[in-house]
Formats: C-alpha cells, sequence, structure tokens
C-alpha cells in the first residue's frame, strides 16, 4: 500500500519549467569557471592476437599484409605527407582533458620571455595502451590507393603488454604569435 501512495504521490508532482535568459556583454564579464575538455573512452583498433572483423578497418591476419587505422596529415600546403600506418591495439583512457594554459615563468627560465598560452594535454593515471602496433612514415599521398604512392617508413613501434601514462603534455606553438 505504501509503495502505491508513493507512486501516486510521484505521478502527481507539478512540472518544474525553467526558462533560458539572454546575458549581456556585462553579466558575462562576471561569469568564472574553468574552460577545458574532459575525455573518457575506449577504443580498439584491429586488436593484436588474432584475426578480428571489423566493417570498417577489415581484417588482420597472415595472409593480409597491411591491416589497421591510417592518420595522415601534411606538414605544409603543397608538401609531403606525414602518416601513422597500421595503428591497431587498445587504448582506454577517462578523465583526459584539454585545455589552454598561460605559460609565464618556469621551464629553466624560459617561461617569462615566452609569456604565452600553449595547449595542454592532461594525462591522468587511466590512460593504457595495450599491445599496440603502429608505423611512422612519410608518404606522396595521404591515401595508398592514390596514383603515385609512394611511402618511406621512418620506423615501427610494436608494443606487447600495457603501459600506463600520466602527467600533462604541453604544445607550443612554433614560431612569432
Amino acid at each position: 500500500m505504501l509503495s502505491v501512495c508513493l507512486t501516486a504521490g510521484f505521478l502527481h508532482q507539478s512540472p518544474v519549467h525553467a526558462e533560458l535568459a539572454e546575458l549581456g556583454d556585462d553579466a558575462m564579464a562576471r561569469v568564472s569557471g574553468q574552460g577545458g575538455i574532459y575525455l573518457s573512452g575506449d577504443i580498439s583498433i584491429n586488436a593484436l592476437g588474432g584475426p578480428i572483423e571489423n566493417s570498417y578497418f577489415g581484417r588482420c591476419d597472415d595472409r593480409q599484409k597491411t591491416c589497421g587505422a591510417r592518420v595522415a596529415y601534411r606538414l605544409r600546403e603543397n608538401g609531403g605527407w606525414m602518416v601513422l600506418d597500421e595503428i591497431q591495439g587498445n587504448f582506454a583512457f577517462e578523465g583526459l582533458t584539454l585545455r589552454v594554459r598561460s605559460i609565464d615563468s618556469g621551464f629553466g627560465g624560459d617561461g617569462e620571455p615566452f609569456n604565452g598560452e600553449v595547449l595542454e594535454l592532461g594525462l591522468p593515471d587511466t590512460i593504457r595502451f595495450s599491445d599496440v602496433r603502429f608505423r611512422m612514415a612519410a608518404s606522396s599521398t595521404a591515401r595508398p590507393t592514390d596514383p603515385g604512392f609512394r611511402q618511406t617508413d621512418i620506423f615501427t613501434v610494436d608494443m606487447q603488454g600495457e603501459v600506463l601514462m600520466r602527467g600533462n603534455l604541453l604544445i607550443f606553438p612554433s614560431g612569432a604569435p
């Protein structure tokens, strides 16, 4: 009987309405908080240890020479491509942060003359990589299927086991602001 009364009471509650109100420049100037991005996730890309069928990355097995993901980026508008190729493995992270940080002191005395902002990628204790493999290379095109494709491999990384990371990665701009 008590559960019926509680249920009936919840069903007859009046709805709560909240309106969004526009804030002017003066009101916004008084608002403070933290800016940044907080990310969590778990990514598995054709993990090592056996053939895995994946509708996006295809099938990895002994008969296939290459498999996995490819990230290509151009260093200059008309320049060549740098690629991370054949990316495979398990990647998990919780609490990865991205924010802008001001550097105006520290860094062995280099912070004060720099006096600028950098991107800070925060790496909490829960960043895990396991059974990761990738190849870094220079390429003439973004995709191996493009005409005139030539690739020069620079190095290959193959990590068996698990890696835990923590700390902060600072990304400084190059050149004058």
